[in-house]
């Protein structure tokens, strides 16, 4: 573990319940189009691969051959081993271990890519995070990234505030909806080098779960 580091135990509190609906969820969403999101957002990836947060293993199916090995962390008992199990059937080698996202297990500058996935809105410290993410890659290595973020205008980030102060984290495992997290991925030092913006569901009536961005950035 990083010096200074806090153990995995001290930051992170199980969510049992969340778990078992998100690893139901997760693996519906694979057959409703969240698998090709995923191959297009990961087709890219290469080397040595840091995937944080890696929940149920939904991303490991779709890694390409140019990935060497994925190393992906996951501290939620339940889909630890989900997605120990996924690491199993992967098309690469994957290993899975415990720890938290502002305290990775790794040494700097040590990979290649590191990938993160409808993660970066629940972790307790966005940018204590961010920066551990920073100093794992490698000097020009690059950060793929795909959020759900806050919106771009009221009334829709009015909402997600109001959710974001009382019931979402309780009932979304610890996320936040209101987030400016390609905001946040620049402040951490990385140059952004796509964002692009879309809505997940796109309804008639937009949702405050709904804006996210996917894109890529690099470690200066």
């Amino acid at each position: 573990m990083h010096p200074g580091a806090v153990p995995p135990a001290a930051a992170f509190a199980p969510r049992p319940v969340f778990a078992r609906v998100y690893g139901r969820l997760a693996a519906v969403g694979e057959r409703h189009g969240l698998a090709e999101v995923r191959a297009g957002l990961l087709a890219g990836t290469a080397g040595r691969v840091l995937e944080v947060g890696a929940g149920s293993g939904a991303n490991f199916a779709h890694y390409p051959p140019a990935v060497g090995s994925v190393l992906a962390v996951e501290p939620e008992p339940h889909l630890r081993r989900l997605a120990q199990r996924a690491a199993a059937r992967a098309p690469v080698p994957v290993g899975v271990v415990d720890a938290v996202a502002e305290a990775l297990p790794v040494a700097d500058g040590a990979v290649d890519t590191v990938v993160v996935t409808l993660v970066l809105c629940s972790v307790a410290d966005q940018q204590r995070a961010l920066r551990e993410l920073h100093r794992v890659l490698r000097p020009g290595g690059r950060l793929v990234f795909w959020e759900h973020v806050r919106a771009e205008r009221p009334p829709l980030t009015t909402v997600q505030d109001l959710l974001d102060r009382t019931v979402w984290p309780l009932v979304g495992g610890g996320c936040h909806l209101g987030r400016d997290t390609a905001a946040g991925i620049a402040a951490a030092g990385f140059t952004l080098e796509s964002v692009e913006r879309h809505r997940m569901p796109d309804t008639r009536v937009p949702l405050p779960m709904a804006p996210h961005i996917a894109g890529t950035a690099r470690r200066a």
